[in-house]
């Protein structure tokens, strides 16, 4: 079995750099946040995901000091909203590189719904969202202790919004609301496809 190898601070030698093609699908970090004037801001990060159960905890990580870090920094808070099929467009229209004055809101076409414990609204077409307080903003180092231009923010789930038509017997139905996901490079994306059942061994 062959395999290719190489150390990516020696560059990997291939058309595009194959590294968020293997780490994929990735859930998208959809994130609402406001700013202290009001202005509402709303972006898409392909660096996202869950870490903790009990209680939930949820990051994002931003390449470069983006407006929804400086939002989040000011007010402590936070909106992951999901990211569906039916609103792909509006997801990604919502990364246009705007000004911080633009509310991507409005730029999409899109609802914004009060939060009920924090001060910033989430997306009312998505299927779900996750009210979140900030934990910490995390600046990434390098191995040598470089700092680098990426943020990790950390946030609590505070509140959950589920749609109702998405439950199911009391269960969030995943596979009809459709998540989509970065897979591949740039312009990838990946819906959740079938889905199976694997449960753990008792022993």
């Amino acid at each position: 079995m062959s395999h290719y190898f190489y150390n990516p601070a020696t560059g990997h030698g291939l058309p595009h750099d194959p590294f968020k093609a293997i780490v994929a699908p990735r859930l998208i970090g959809w994130i609402s946040s406001r700013a202290t004037d009001g202005t509402l801001n709303l972006a898409p990060y392909s660096f996202f995901g869950a870490f903790a159960s009990s209680p939930p905890i949820i990051g994002f990580c931003s390449e470069g000091r983006k407006d929804s870090i400086a939002n989040i920094e000011a007010t402590g808070e936070f909106v992951w909203n999901l990211s569906s099929k039916p609103l792909a467009e509006q997801m990604n229209r919502s990364s246009a590189p705007v000004p911080s004055h633009v509310d991507e809101f409005e730029l999409a076409g899109l609802t914004p719904a009060p939060g009920r414990n924090v001060a910033v609204p989430h997306v009312a077409e998505s299927p779900a969202a996750l009210e979140c307080k900030l934990l910490q903003v995390v600046r990434l180092h390098t191995l040598d202790g470089k700092p680098m231009d990426n943020y990790l923010s950390l946030g609590q789930v505070v509140g959950v919004h589920i749609n109702e038509a998405y439950l199911k017997d009391g269960l969030f139905d995943t596979h009809a609301a459709q998540p989509i996901m970065r897979a591949g490079y740039r312009a990838d994306y990946a819906d959740i496809g079938e889905m199976f059942q694997m449960f753990r061994p008792t022993a």
